[in-house]
Parts: structure tokens; C-alpha cells; sequence
């Protein structure tokens, strides 16, 4: 049985697919990671493990579907987990495969190999997977999950290197994509980030050991002092309170960061690049002030994601600040089983108008993104049932118009609303006074790069906006995938 229902307002909001957490050198590693995935909810809700490493016990692992608040909190389950050494996974279920996934497509997954186990937990998506898997068939392997990220455990095996961190080294100079990866020996903790960055990857101090991370906020949760991110390209193996680094991909390049973990994905009290990802997305609202004023009464974010933004936009504008849609944080996914009539209250379950302040106002509304557009129309409707004289969207990114390849859960192309349809036919069918996006400029421009962006060499991984693929989707391709044709 499944754990929990997925609910229409989730459904139409693009999906981190996981977030990685580790730590090394401290004792009762294991809770130390539970902490850490807790705070990396936002990234996956769907499921999470822990592998942990004791010299008297071996390797021990636990897996279980649903929230970390209630599966990795008891000490039935965490005094199975001893050691000084552990990584963590939490998981969103990829694109296709929902409603369908089994407890051994849980990870970190494990291997065990002539010089001793391993076990890693991978984010970001491999775009060459369908392919790898063929090959690795044909060849003898057999896998015991639909993950992509076994391809890594079966290359690692396939290896002839004569450490983990040789075989890891092999095995990521075959894949294609993204992956921010976390592994563990017995004694070592490792961690990689694919040549691009697409994915986030942070390293910390907790106590005499170390800790990675997908994001700072994790660290703070621990009282892990932030030291830097992993760079594009970059392998740390942490072992005996010594960290090396190596460079596994050659020489360093300069990076495409998913610009939608500043958007969206990441959580606001996290550095990314050196930036506060709240003053990112407050910028966010800034610059979609300057481009796309309006006259109205009130700026009200979508919560939660659309708070910071909106703030920007209401500082920039003058127009008052105010919570004219309230979340309700307790519904939604704890609906076990709900009625057909509870279902299709839609949005209503999650979310719920401030009446009051409402009635008879010219609203902006701020969203971070449009993606079927389903949402979008409900709160509409919810917003003109309050009695809103006028109903203003103001999206906090540019149009996704293009599905990603590189580990976010991404509808195909046609399903997504600016694929289909022009900003204007887009209002219509929404059925607002006004709807603007954020220009791509504008966004890179929020995100530090004061010039914009550089159609030559663009700073981030934008494809969701741009159809521009850093890396080839190989699998997608091969099944018929249309990039954007060269200008």
C-alpha cells in the first residue's frame, strides 16, 4: 500500500527528485543523518534510507517509504543503524514511474565488491542510463531496482581499478547527466559532483568529522560549520579526519548550476553559489516589478514558494505586502483516503483565501513557476470567489516551456502550458487580468549576474526555460525527443 496520496496542488509543482546527506567521524552517525534528511524533506518526500557502518555489526541499512519524522525517529530503528559512518537518501519517485515504485528502488543503494562493501545515494538524473542498462545486461549484470542510479554500482563492480574510489572514478567517467553522488567504504566518506554542477553539493565540520550535504540548511540542522561547496567535477574522500581532492573529469570547468534550485527547489535559508537563496528569490521579485508593473491593491504570494518573491515585488513597487492565501500545512499528503468528493476540492485542502482582506482588491498574485497550469487556475477561481476586483499573476521565473532531463520530475513537453501556448493565450485560459513572467535576463540578473545572461556561454542550467541541453539527452533522443533546433 502506498504511504500517502499524492494531491493535485503538489502535482502540478515541478519535483527535486532527491537530496544526499552524510556524515563521517561522529558518533551515532546515523541520527546525525536522520537530522539531515529532515531538514532535505522538501527534496523528496516519498520515500528514505540510511546505510550506516560499525566495525563490530558491518554495514546495516533501513529504507522505508514516507516521511523521515516517522520512520527514522525511534530507537527501534536507529539502534539498528550504529557507527561512526553514514549517507542518507530522500526520494521523489522520477518522471512515469509514480504510484509504481517498489522498496527496492529505495536508496542509498549497496554493492559489495573484492576489496570490501559500498553503498551510495546519487542526485540528478543520467541522461545515457537506458543505454548503460543494455549494456550492462547483455554483459552478465542483473539489477534489482528501475533506478538509473544502479548503472553506477554495476559499472563500479565491472571495474578493475583496486579502491572505491578508482572504480567510482571509472564508473562516473561512463555516465552522462547529472549527479551530485555521496558514497561510503568502511572508512572513507566520498563525494562527487558530475563536470557541469548541475546538482548542489556542500561539504561541513560537525565536531572532530565531516559532514556533505545537497544544502547548507542541512548542515545548520546538525550545528555543522558550512566550509564550501564541492566544485564541478570535483571527488573528496574523507578518511581518518583528511580530506583529498581530486579532479576525476580533468580540468575544472566553470559550471551550469540548475538556476531553478534558486527558483524553487532549494530551501530559502540555503547557500547556493556563495548566495542567500532567500535574497535570490526576493530579487526575483524586484526584477519582475521593474519589468511587469500593475496597478492593484495588494501583492500576495502563492505560499510557500512564492513568499520571498513576492516580498521583493511589494518592496519595489510599493504596493502593500499581505497574506491573501493562507496554507494549510497538515493537509494534503497525510490524506490517507480521501473521498472522491474530498479529491476534487482540489487545491481547497492545501490552500484557502483570506476573505477579509480580499473582497473588492486588485491582487497580484506572485507563483515561482506555471507548469500545467491546472494550479494556477483553481487559486484564480479561489481569489475571484473571495470577491477580487482584479486577479494579476506575476511568475518568478520565465515560461517553462522545456522538460529536464538532469533529475527533476518534469512533464513531457506537451503537457507543459508554454509549450502550447503564448503568454497571452496563457492568460486566457488561466483566466486573469494579467500574467508575466520573469525574463530570463531578469532572472540571471536576481541571481547575481548583473549583465544578464550570456547567450554565448550561459552562466546556469536554464534547458526548462531556453530548451538549451548542456548535456545530450542520449535516452531521450533515442526515443524520439526533439531538442530545440540551433539559431
Amino acid at each position: 500500500m502506498r504511504p500517502f496520496l499524492s494531491h493535485p496542488f503538489d502535482d502540478d509543482k515541478l519535483k527535486e527528485e532527491c537530496g544526499v546527506f552524510g556524515v563521517i567521524g561522529v558518533a551515532d552517525a546515523a541520527s546525525f543523518v536522520a537530522l539531515g534528511m529532515h531538514a532535505l524533506q522538501h527534496r523528496g518526500q516519498e520515500a528514505g534510507g540510511i546505510v550506516a557502518y560499525d566495525p563490530a555489526t558491518g554495514f546495516n541499512s533501513a529504507r522505508r517509504f514516507g516521511y523521515v519524522r516517522d520512520n527514522f525517529t525511534s530507537r527501534d530503528v536507529m539502534d539498528t543503524l550504529p557507527g561512526s559512518l553514514a549517507i542518507g537518501h530522500v526520494r521523489y519517485s522520477t518522471a512515469g514511474s509514480k504510484g509504481a515504485t517498489a522498496i527496492r528502488d529505495v536508496q542509498p543503494f549497496f554493492g559489495e565488491f573484492s576489496m570490501g562493501g559500498a553503498a551510495i545515494a546519487h542526485n540528478g538524473n543520467l541522461t545515457n542510463a537506458a543505454q548503460l542498462r543494455r549494456e550492462l545486461i547483455e554483459r552478465g549484470s542483473i539489477f534489482q531496482s528501475s533506478s538509473d542510479s544502479e548503472c553506477i554500482i554495476h559499472l563500479m563492480a565491472r571495474s578493475i581499478q583496486r579502491t572505491v574510489p578508482e572504480r567510482m572514478k571509472d564508473a562516473l567517467r561512463r555516465v552522462e547527466g547529472a549527479f551530485s553522488v555521496i558514497a561510503m567504504t568502511r572508512t572513507k566518506l566520498i563525494g562527487v559532483r558530475d563536470p557541469l554542477g548541475v546538482r548542489p553539493l556542500v561539504l561541513g565540520k560537525v565536531g572532530e568529522g565531516y559532514a556533505l550535504s545537497s544544502e547548507t540548511c542541512a548542515l545548520d540542522i546538525i550545528g555543522a560549520e558550512f566550509i564550501r561547496e564541492i566544485e564541478p567535477g570535483e571527488m573528496v574522500v574523507i578518511e581518518h579526519g583528511q580530506i583529498d581532492s581530486s579532479r576525476p573529469f580533468g580540468a575544472p570547468s566553470r559550471g551550469r548550476f540548475c538556476i531553478f534550485e534558486h527558483v524553487y527547489f532549494s530551501r530559502p535559508d540555503s547557500i547556493l553559489g556563495g548566495r542567500s537563496v532567500y535574497e535570490t528569490r526576493r530579487q526575483i521579485g524586484v526584477e519582475l516589478a521593474k519589468e511587469a508593473p500593475v496597478e492593484a491593491d495588494l501583492v500576495c504570494p502563492v505560499p510557500d514558494s512564492g513568499t520571498p518573491a513576492a516580498i521583493g515585488y511589494s518592496q519595489q513597487s510599493g504596493i502593500p505586502y499581505a497574506m491573501g492565501i493562507i496554507r494549510n500545512q497538515y493537509m494534503g499528503r497525510t490524506f490517507i483516503e480521501p473521498t472522491e468528493q474530498i479529491r476534487n476540492m482540489g487545491v481547497r485542502l492545501k490552500l484557502n483565501v483570506n476573505r477579509a482582506l480580499i473582497r473588492g482588491k486588485r491582487v497580484i498574485l506572485v507563483d515561482d513557476s506555471v507548469v500545467r497550469g491546472t494550479t494556477s487556475r483553481k487559486i484564480k477561481d479561489m481569489i475571484i470567489d473571495a470577491g477580487a476586483a482584479e486577479v494579476h499573476f506575476r511568475i518568478a521565473s520565465p515560461p517553462t516551456s522545456w522538460p529536464c532531463f538532469y533529475g527533476v520530475d518534469t512533464p513531457d513537453r506537451d503537457k507543459l502550458l508554454a509549450a502550447r501556448m503564448t503568454e497571452e493565450e496563457m492568460r486566457q485560459w488561466i483566466g486573469v487580468d494579467s500574467l508575466k513572467f520573469i525574463s530570463l535576463d531578469g532572472l540571471y540578473r536576481a541571481a547575481g549576474e548583473a549583465a544578464g545572461r550570456d547567450p554565448e556561454n550561459p552562466q546556469y542550467c536554464d534547458a526548462c526555460f531556453s530548451g538549451e541541453y548542456p548535456v545530450a539527452p542520449a535516452d531521450q533522443l533515442e526515443k524520439g525527443f526533439r531538442m530545440k533546433e540551433a539559431v
